[in-house]
Order: structure tokens, then C-alpha cells, then sequence
């Protein structure tokens, strides 16, 4: 079914601009009469396919969504579903609701399938660029369950949880990025520009210069000649990085070096630990399968050695093992994960203790991102002002040598 973008007057005779599913531009025009509106103009028709959503991007995708815009979809459905109403006509009341202009088409075609009688989780599962494998999954069991509402707040919260820490994550790098660059910007224009002109004037004196002058010097020169050398290697340099990256084994390696970085890799452990715990707690506790449960998890971790010990814990169940012993024998993951996953195994508690794991993983990767992020400034700030006070005295000692040659 298409949606329609329409000017129309309200009965107060105020402009009003929307999007509206209808059949057609007649029947649009009654949907609206009976909402007390005019219809002025249609400005564009869009038709949501059935068969491949997500082809042609450029056509229909207005934007990307965002975990917020999805965690508030999320919500008023929970509300709409838990307030007993119909799911089609929640799905309706959504499509208005909904302000951003992709998900808008995505949940119209989401409330298409599941009026022709598809499941909603299968409506959902059309398309995995929105709605994530564990989303689909989870919907699938509330459905199963006759528990839609309770899942939907459950992940409503996960999503909202989620996007909360990545960007305590993101917003602490912003300023430490922002001073790498503004670093590099100052020191490319000294040795690129400033420290020419200022060297030039020992050249015709015959003052021995000091090795950090004449290093600095050559360096000076090296960057004025070949600056587009060193921009074109460090863009290729990316580029084969990220290729190599996403190969199977470039990958593989990448993610073991990343998890053996001293300070770095903690932090990349207790973040995919945190992701692991939470989403296994909300999966579980949604009536979502272990096993099922622990292969969904395996693709949000983020880290492909992490994925392979999840997914060698998966077998191991399958032939009755606990899921505790097999995560304590690969050395991956912390005493307290396996600890608290066989106690919660031994109790009945398993969710409970995945959610307190993953509760106090996200506290402490909190506590170590600002303890970096306050260590990280004023570690850059005297890198940079160190480079600056090399380039002053490699400077400036030459002068003081010519001047005292000349007052000799």
C-alpha cells in the first residue's frame, strides 16, 4: 500500500503537512475529511515493496535510524499492545505516531505484512537493516508466549540501555579526536610553513647547528617536499587496514591483538562482556531457547574471537555441559562471568545474575572511560606542548649562538 505525503488545512484553517498510508488519493482525502482535514495537495506517493525492502536505498531511505528513534518505536507499541488494543490498529495508530521518515515507511509495510497475516515477528524479520536478529527473536517469543507487551518493554529498555553506552563511549572520544587533529593541523603548518622561513636565515652563517636544528631542519624539509606523499601513503595505509579487516583471518587477528592491548583491551573485553550478559539476561528472560539465545548472541559481542568461545560454549551445552565450565576453559572471559553464571545455573537464577554481571560491567567500563579520558588530556596537552617547546628551542639556541657571536 502507498504512502502519501499531503499538504492539507485543519478545520481552524491552519497548514498541515503529513504522511498517510492509503489505497489511493481519494481515499486519502476521506481518511483525512474524517480526521477534521482538507486535503490542499498531494506532494509524493511512495510504495513500500513487499518483496525487498531495503533495495534501493537511495530511493526511499531518508536517513539512518537511530537506536533511539527504534527504543521509542518500541515503547509506544509496548503501550499501544499493553492498552489492548489490536495489533493491526496499533500498528496504524504507530505509523502515525512515528516521526522519522524511513522507519514511517518501515512500520507501514511491517503493518502490511502482518494484515495479510504474517506473524509479527516475521513482518519484522523482513527487514534485518531496522530489526535485528534478536529483535525479530524476542518478538517472536513474547508472541509464543502471549507476553508481546512485557517483551516489548524489555527491549525497549535493552535498546535504550545500548545506545546509552555507546555513546558514553563515543562522547568521551569526541575531545581527545578533536585534539589529535587540531594537534596534527598545528604542527603540519610549522613544519610545513612557519620553520622554513625561520631556517632560512642560518644558511648563510657559519654557526654549527645543534642535532635537533639540523633534525628538525630535514624533517621541515622532507614534509614541505613530500606532504602529499605522507597524505597519500597514510590513505592508502587506511585503506589496506580496513581491507585486510575484513577478511576472515585479518579480522580474527585484528580482534586477539585488540583483546591483548594493555589498557585498551580491557576496556574492549568489559564492553563485549557487558553486551554478552545483557543480552543473554533479556533474550532468556523473553522465553527465547538457550540455545537459540546463545547464537544470536555470538553476532552483537563484536569481537570475532569472543564470538568463536561463545559459539564452542553453544556446542558444549548442546552435549549437556553447563554453560559456566565451558566459558571458564577458554581464558576469555573473567572469573566473575563464569562464577556468576554457574551460581545463577545452580539457583534458577540465571537471568538475574546475567543482568547483575552485565550491571556491573557497564559501571566499570563508565568508571575506566572517564579515569582514561581524564588521564588522556592532560597527556596530550603536554605531548603537544612538548613537540611545540623541541621546535622553539631547536629554534631559538641557534639564535642565541649567532647573537653571541656577533656581540663577540
Amino acid at each position: 500500500m502507498p504512502v502519501f505525503a499531503y499538504r492539507a488545512l485543519s478545520e481552524a484553517g491552519r497548514s498541515v503537512e503529513g504522511m498517510k498510508e492509503a489505497e489511493s488519493p481519494k481515499t486519502l482525502r476521506s481518511a483525512l475529511r474524517r480526521e477534521g482535514l482538507y486535503l490542499t495537495e498531494v506532494v509524493g506517493e511512495q510504495r513500500v515493496q513487499a518483496a525487498s525492502p531495503d533495495v534501493n536505498v537511495r530511493r526511499w531511505v531518508l536517513g539512518r535510524i537511530k537506536a533511539d528513534d527504534l527504543a521509542i518505536m518500541t515503547r509506544q507499541l509496548a503501550v499501544l499492545v499493553g492498552a489492548g488494543i489490536p495489533l493491526v490498529e496499533a500498528l496504524t495508530a504507530l505509523v502515525d505516531q512515528v516521526e522519522h521518515e524511513r522507519l514511517k515507511r518501515v512500520v507501514s509495510n511491517v503493518k502490511q505484512r502482518v494484515n495479510e497475516g504474517a506473524s509479527l515477528a516475521d513482518a519484522l524479520g523482513a527487514h534485518p537493516k531496522v530489526f535485528s536478529t534478536l529483535y525479530a527473536n524476542m518478538i517472536r517469543a513474547g508472541e509464543s508466549s502471549g507476553a508481546l507487551e512485557v517483551v516489548l518493554v524489555r527491549l525497549a529498555d535493552f535498546t535504550e540501555n545500548q545506545a546509552r553506552l555507546r555513546a558514553k563511549v563515543a562522547g568521551a572520544l569526541v575531545y581527545p579526536a578533536f585534539m589529535a587533529v587540531v594537534g596534527t593541523l598545528i604542527m603540519g603548518v610549522l613544519f610545513a610553513v612557519v620553520v622554513p622561513k625561520i631556517t632560512k636565515i642560518f644558511e648563510d652563517t657559519k654557526v654549527t647547528l645543534p642535532w635537533n636544528t639540523i633534525a628538525l631542519i630535514g624533517f621541515s624539509t622532507f614534509v614541505q617536499r613530500y606532504w602529499w606523499a605522507l597524505a597519500l601513503a597514510a590513505i592508502l595505509a587506511g585503506w589496506g587496514l580496513r581491507r585486510w579487516r575484513r577478511t576472515p583471518s585479518g579480522r580474527a587477528r585484528w580482534d586477539v591483538w585488540v583483546l591483548d592491548l594493555p589498557v585498551l583491551g580491557s576496556l574492549v573485553r568489559q564492553i563485549a562482556v557487558a553486551r554478552f550478559a545483557r543480552t543473554l539476561a533479556t533474550l532468556l528472560k523473553s522465553g527465547v531457547p538457550l540455545l537459540t539465545a546463545m547464537d544470536i548472541v555470538k553476532n552483537i559481542v563484536g569481537n570475532t574471537r569472543l564470538a568463536q568461545v561463545i559459539e564452542e560454549s553453544r556446542e558444549s551445552i548442546k552435549e549437556g555441559e553447563s554453560i559456566a565450565a565451558p566459558l571458564k576453559r577458554s581464558g576469555e572471559f573473567p572469573p566473575l562471568v563464569y562464577h556468576m553464571v554457574a551460581i545463577g545455573e545452580r539457583s534458577g537464577q540465571l537471568e538475574e545474575m546475567l543482568k547483575n554481571v552485565a550491571d556491573a560491567y557497564d559501571s566499570q567500563v563508565e568508571t575506566k572511560v572517564s579515569a582514561l579520558m581524564s588521564l588522556l588530556e592532560p597527556v596530550m596537552i603536554v605531548a603537544m606542548g612538548g613537540a611545540v617547546a623541541f621546535v622553539v628551542f631547536s629554534i631559538l639556541v641557534p639564535i642565541l649562538q649567532m647573537n653571541t657571536l656577533a656581540g663577540g
